[in-house]
């Protein structure tokens, strides 16, 4: 089941839920028993791939990612 990172407004505390995918938008309360929360954006490392080796991986020849669709960034 996902983890989902909450901060709560009325003391700062973060905090974590276990929670299924549909529900991932639902109002939490923090453990202090505080509602005024909000969800905070989570990052998500993947790591490995196939054949095991650890170069990094190609960028595309032209366009595409970056912060602003590649025309920008060098």
């Amino acid at each position: 089941m996902p983890r989902y990172d909450f901060r709560c407004r009325a003391c700062g505390s973060t905090f974590e839920l276990s929670r299924p995918m549909a529900r991932s938008g639902d109002p939490a309360i923090c453990p202090d028993g505080h509602d005024d929360t909000v969800k905070l954006l989570s990052t998500v490392a993947v790591t490995g791939g196939a054949g095991g080796s650890s170069a990094p991986a190609a960028r595309p020849a032209s366009g595409g990612g970056g912060c602003c669709g590649g025309g920008c960034c060098g």
